[in-house]
């Protein structure tokens, strides 16, 4: 049995390949371009120029369909996190948390100091 040629370009099975066969993902990671894309053209003549134009050419202006380009052809990568990567993030982020609840303390500590 012949496979049916898929209707989308760049197929989906190959975008899937891309990602690790995750269609949460390869929608994820593609929503995400698409609204850097979106955010491009809407901020052009705005002096932003923090954000990145799209990577491909395309017949297609859609910026979604640009973004699935952009991971077809490997301009558009993505890294999963690991456990122990998440869990360092959450520690750093603890951390952070717990300084920023001291220097609160101490800043109403000293407030205190000068009105008394």
């Amino acid at each position: 049995m012949t496979e049916r040629p898929s209707l989308v370009d760049p197929p989906i099975e190959a975008l899937l390949a891309k990602v690790g066969d995750s269609k949460f993902t390869l929608v994820a990671v593609s929503a995400i371009r698409a609204r850097e894309i979106n955010d491009y053209y809407n901020g052009l003549g705005t002096g932003h120029g923090a954000m990145i134009p799209p990577q491909v050419t395309s017949l297609s202006n859609k910026s979604l369909s640009l973004s699935l380009q952009e991971l077809y052809e490997g301009k558009l990568e993505f890294h999963r996190p690991t456990a122990e990567e998440l869990e360092q993030e959450r520690r750093d982020r603890d951390a952070a948390q717990a300084h920023q609840d001291e220097a609160n303390e101490l800043d109403a500590f000293t407030d205190a100091l000068r009105d008394a």
